[in-house]
């Protein structure tokens, strides 16, 4: 059987250990060489980060996200071994771990180290689709001839420098399909290697729990929870046009998974929908000062996100919650397609002053979507507004300057609210 060493690359016969290196970590399977199609997930991404850049977190429980009214962000596996996990409350989260580091998010520095890993994948393949940046499929189809080497050894290689040149680590999940190499990822993290090859296809899925279909939230298992289903054999059982009755679309899309089929592509150019940002107070608060300055701040981290990426959007979204948690939502369409801060905020503070009452608020976020090429955006200005233009000139000089000697160089009165 095909093996593996993870550690020196070695290919060879199976073994417990490697022949060349005496290496435990081996990964032995029939279909190890054939199989191209691979998801790669780093392990607690951003805590991995942090303890990185910080030696004196090394063995201590970390969770990064804002303070005792946000949500955990993402967690270290020393805090997750203590019950924490991503989206969890904080106060709960110090509740059951009390002796926490708490880290804010440094998004800068995480963005760099996933454009690093990024570069690498690059040397790999051009077929690469990121879902967030910790995570991204890889199609290395064909790639055997230029690199020498079979997939699984391109993947293997590619953890090694991500831990010896960034200092970081991920997890691979090997397969025929991009369903399958995602679920093969979650399989033994961190710093897992995972294969499922066409052959157990159908006899690894059997008594696996449907939640492990990516995509299927709450009410999704709620409503599969109905119908009886809770694994893949549950769902063998249905009838396509039974699943097709029931769940619409997504039955089709079910009936396919139950027998390990996935005709998507791993798509380089997957397109953008939306880009948002949103905060969640400490307190909840009505203080129009400060409500007025996250605005902003929200703006421009939209802004710099849109112009990073060569895009605009038509659609300026205004997000709200209460302190009774009821959320308010207001949306409205732009003449022209925006990837200006002055627009993004200018319009979301317009939806803001629309909303009846003034709070308090627990929760703000503003954002754009209907997006588009930049191309043509903020072309034709305001005619009701004819220091519109100036404003822009404006924010593009600042860019200029931001750019040349960093985010920090200049900033408006307002960010400092």
């Amino acid at each position: 059987m095909p093996a593996l060493c993870r550690d020196c690359l070695t290919q060879f016969d199976a073994g417990s250990r490697c022949p060349a290196c005496a290496s435990p970590r081996v990964k032995s399977h029939a279909e190890l060489f054939d199989l191209s199609i691979a998801h790669m997930d780093c392990d607690a991404f951003y805590a991995s980060v942090e303890k990185r850049d910080n030696p004196g977190l090394d063995g201590k429980p970390v969770i990064i996200g804002g303070g005792r009214r946000g949500v955990v962000s993402t967690a270290c596996y020393v805090a997750r071994i203590r019950g924490v996990r991503s989206a969890m409350p904080m106060f709960k989260a110090l509740k059951i771990c009390p002796e926490a580091v708490i880290i804010k998010p440094r998004m800068a520095a995480y963005v760099e180290a996933s454009r690093a890993i990024r570069a690498m994948m690059e040397e790999m393949t051009p077929d690469i689709e990121p879902l967030s940046l910790d995570e991204a499929f890889m199609d290395l189809s064909g790639t055997a001839r230029l690199h020498g080497a079979p997939p699984a050894v391109m993947l293997a290689r590619l953890i090694k420098r991500m831990r010896e040149e960034l200092g970081l680590t991920g997890s691979i999940g090997l397969s025929h399909n991009k369903f399958l190499a995602k679920v093969a990822s979650d399989i033994d993290k961190p710093h897992g290697f995972s294969v499922i090859g066409k052959a157990e296809t159908h006899s690894f899925l059997r008594d696996k729990p449907v939640r492990l279909i990516w995509g299927v939230g709450a009410a999704g298992q709620a409503a599969l929870d109905k119908a009886g289903i809770r694994t893949f054999a549950d769902l063998l059982r249905w009838d396509r046009r039974d699943l097709h009755a029931r769940f619409g679309s997504m039955g089709d899309r079910l009936w396919h998974l139950a027998r390990g089929e996935d005709r998507r592509r791993v798509s380089a150019h997957r397109p953008m929908k939306s880009i948002s940002n949103e905060t969640t107070f400490h307190d909840d608060t009505s203080d129009p000062d400060l409500l007025d300055g996250h605005l902003w701040r929200m703006a421009e981290k939209v802004a710099d996100r849109a112009k990073a990426k060569g895009v605009a959007g038509r659609v300026v979204t205004l997000k709200l919650k209460r302190a009774d948690h009821s959320l308010i939502s207001r949306r409205v369409s732009l003449r022209d397609a925006t990837q200006m801060a002055d627009t993004i905020y200018r319009t979301a503070r317009g939806l803001f002053d629309q909303v009846p009452g003034k709070g308090p608020y627990r929760l703000l976020g503003c954002g754009l979507s209907d997006i588009h090429s930049a191309e043509d955006a903020d072309r034709s200005g305001d005619l009701l507004d004819p220091q519109a233009a100036r404003r822009g000139q404006a924010e593009r000089a600042t860019d200029k300057i931001r750019a040349r000697f960093g985010p920090d160089a200049i900033f408006k009165g307002r960010a400092l609210r």
